[in-house]
């Protein structure tokens, strides 16, 4: 029989600890900086009960560690003010001893204690706990500290757990759906969101890329309540109500993830299945059935075995905050990508791309994010190359290079937020760095040390090798550099590292032509003078048979010479509008901004309808943000009042700031050409993630903002 932790309350937050804790040294994160480096971190096992009711989550978490130096004064993990602690324990365990089981509470009156760990009996093992004080301080706006104060007697490499006992509700990472704001509006559903530091909100942990560890979870969650999780195991105990879940590699832990609600499951390959609510299902099968082996299989060519074991696919409602994200096994991924076809492959495939480079070859800073995104996209289109050609590939290049320079537009090169590798100041949020740049210029660096090399299938292998080599660590971008020059020494013989690189080493996009010619040709005409003449050829144009990209590229280049002359938005509208009415959200989206931005008022019934049926914030915000600029605030207002009740809170509150601050002076119809949508502060960060920075910069729609 299990022995019982008999664990007793340890003093509460406004308890000093015995000894006072060492000061950590100036760093990104107060974990990080003070204790990351002081223990290895060997696993993580969390019980957790999932309370949608209460919109809680209670907790246990117990970390297994062994101190890299004799006698540390005490622990130091990342975690949030969402977070309330209710004890920590200490307690010594065997190396090899199997993972613990939790204690659930019954059923009885709230507010109800977290779950309990049960230990295994082992011989030798010392299975009592003893209580630790700890304490939690404010850090900064995104994340505390939790400080535990350890036994002096603690030896260098000895095992030994710590217990933590908590309850989180309302925290960045854990996002609760009532009903209504699900497509079946059946059952309530709630979902992580770890990228970049939100999984302290989630449980205490080292929240840096650097550190990784093997996890496995127990998780109770309400009856008929599906349970899934980034694990490469996963069972569910009937007798018991309890789901088992264990990740077998290491990973960091932002790439805990888990997801619950009425989900049910369909195979759409021999190791891929999608999940998603029952009304979604035929869709989500339809369109993935046997496409995500063959990419599987195409990233297994080039860059070797996927290492995850399945590749499961689970689809969120709309409120999910960005468009995909590559937790380990089981990809994330926005429901409303469903209507674009050519979005939902590049954006799945890039999360299949991060299971090599993100996943298993980890950034060990958010300093370098471009590590694992650089070369995600540049695998990713690696990848389609393989399988769509090279035509579609240049095709989506071409798509995504117009959104970067547009962005380096509007924010110079000199900007903080534009540098391929930025520095962090102590206390800023990284998921700040989550912009185009990120993947497109880290893309474009990648780029360049391929064409170093003179040959793609080399520098495939070379990035083969590079996985093989650094698999299941964290890195820096000196050793992605340090390995290439060894893979190729005849460019270190050429001193190719004392070489300045071109400042952005675009592609060779020639092969793509067919398909961005005729966009460029039909820009022209419409932006060529007499204007009638231009109109009539260019309604000879049939765009109903264009790509999604190719129609996405034509009415970025539309969005970017806004405000037009208002005889050319009526002639676009004649044109166009109807049959871009009938299209998928990605090109709804980008025509109604060009309404927006040109005030033109015949179509405004579109955006309205836009508007009442979209959930998701990267559709709403961007027509938010243009239509809050100038005259057609009031308009915004009226349709936030008749939709904000099925708009998730987070979305909620940040579409209030926009409509309560405006987003910069008015541009009204007559105003300088180019103004429109580009007079805002320049000083303030990207919205990205989170809710705090309404007045951003970049366009929440000109960011891929998968993960």
């Amino acid at each position: 029989m299990a022995a019982q932790c008999c664990c007793r309350k340890a003093p509460g937050p406004e308890a000093a600890p015995a000894r006072p804790p060492p000061e950590p040294p100036p760093a990104l994160d107060v974990a990080s900086a003070s204790s990351a480096q002081l223990f290895r971190l060997r696993h993580l096992q969390l019980g957790l009960e999932l309370r949608p009711d209460a919109r809680e989550l209670a907790g246990c978490l117990v970390l297994e560690l062994c101190a890299l130096r004799p006698a540390p004064r005490a622990l130091v993990l990342d975690a949030h003010p969402a977070l309330r602690l209710h004890s920590a324990a200490f307690r010594r365990a065997p190396a090899d001893e199997a993972p613990c089981a939790f204690a659930f509470p019954t059923c009885g009156p709230r507010p109800q204690p977290p779950p309990l760990p049960a230990f295994p009996e082992t011989p030798g093992a010392e299975p009592a706990c003893c209580p630790l004080s700890f304490r939690l301080d404010p850090f900064t706006d995104y994340g505390s500290s939790l400080t535990v104060t350890l036994p002096p007697e603690l030896q260098a490499h000895q095992p030994f757990q710590v217990i933590l006992r908590y309850t989180s509700t309302d925290a960045p990472a854990i996002w609760w759906l009532e009903p209504e704001l699900t497509y079946g509006n059946a059952k309530p559903f709630v979902f992580t969101q770890g990228h970049s530091v939100c999984n302290r909100s989630f449980f205490p942990c080292f929240d840096t890329p650097a550190v990784k560890c093997t996890y496995s979870a127990v998780v109770k969650a309400p009856l008929g309540v599906q349970v899934l999780m980034s694990a490469t195991q996963s069972t569910y105990v009937e007798e018991e109500g309890v789901y088992h879940f264990h990740m077998e590699h290491p990973v960091p832990a932002y790439l805990v993830a888990l997801v619950a609600g009425d989900l049910k499951p369909a195979d759409i390959g021999p190791r891929s299945r999608v999940w998603a609510e029952p009304c979604l299902l035929p869709t989500a099968t339809n369109k993935l059935s046997g496409a995500v082996e063959q990419w599987l299989s195409a990233a297994e060519r080039l860059y070797g075995p996927y290492m995850w074991g399945r590749y499961d696919i689970v689809f969120l409602p709309p409120s999910f905050p960005i468009v995909a994200m590559e937790n380990p096994c089981l990809t994330f991924i926005i429901s409303s990508i469903l209507e674009s076809d050519e979005f939902l492959v590049i954006d799945v495939i890039h999360e299949v791309a991060h299971s090599w480079f993100g996943n298993a070859v980890t950034n060990a800073t958010w300093e370098e994010m471009w590590l694992s995104e650089g070369l995600a996209t540049y695998a990713q289109r690696r990848i389609t190359t393989e399988t769509y050609g090279a035509a579609f590939t240049c095709l989506e290049t071409a798509f995504r290079l117009d959104a970067l320079h547009r962005q380096m537009r509007l924010l110079g090169e000199d900007s903080p937020v534009s540098k391929l590798q930025v520095k962090l100041e102590p206390g800023v949020n990284p998921s700040h760095l989550m912009n185009l740049f990120t993947y497109e210029k880290g893309y474009c660096f990648v780029y360049y040390l391929s064409q170093l090399c003179g040959d793609p299938q080399r520098f495939d292998e070379f990035l083969r090798a590079y996985v093989e080599r650094f698999k299941f660590t964290s890195v820096v971008a000196q050793d992605l550099l340090d390995s290439f020059l060894s893979f190729f020494p005849e460019l270190k013989e050429q001193s190719v590292d004392c070489r300045a690189g071109p400042p952005l080493a675009e592609p060779d996009l020639s092969q793509g032509s067919s398909l961005t010619r005729p966009v460029e040709a039909l820009f022209q005409l419409w932006t060529a003078e007499p204007l009638d003449q231009a109109a009539a050829s260019a309604s000879a144009i049939d765009i109903s048979k264009w790509r999604t990209f190719q129609t996405a590229l034509f009415l970025d280049r539309l969005l970017d010479g806004s405000p037009l002359p208002q005889e050319v938005v009526m002639s676009l509208s004649k044109c166009y509008s109807s049959l871009l009415d009938s299209m998928n959200a990605e090109i709804r989206i980008r025509w109604l901004q060009i309404v927006v931005r040109n005030y033109y008022y015949p179509d405004l019934h579109r955006v309205r309808r836009f508007l009442e049926s979209q959930m998701s914030r990267m559709y709403t915000i961007p027509l938010y943000e243009d239509l809050c600029t100038g005259a057609l605030k009031s308009f915004a207002l009226e349709v936030f009042c008749q939709t904000q009740g099925r708009l998730h809170p987070n979305l909620r509150r940040t579409i209030q700031q926009i409509l309560s601050q405006g987003l910069g002076p008015s541009t009204e119809p007559g105003s300088e050409p180019g103004s429109a949508g580009t007079a805002r502060d320049s000083d303030s960060p990207a919205l990205l993630l989170g809710d705090e920075a309404p007045g951003s910069t970049i366009s929440l729609r000109d960011v891929n903002v998968s993960a």
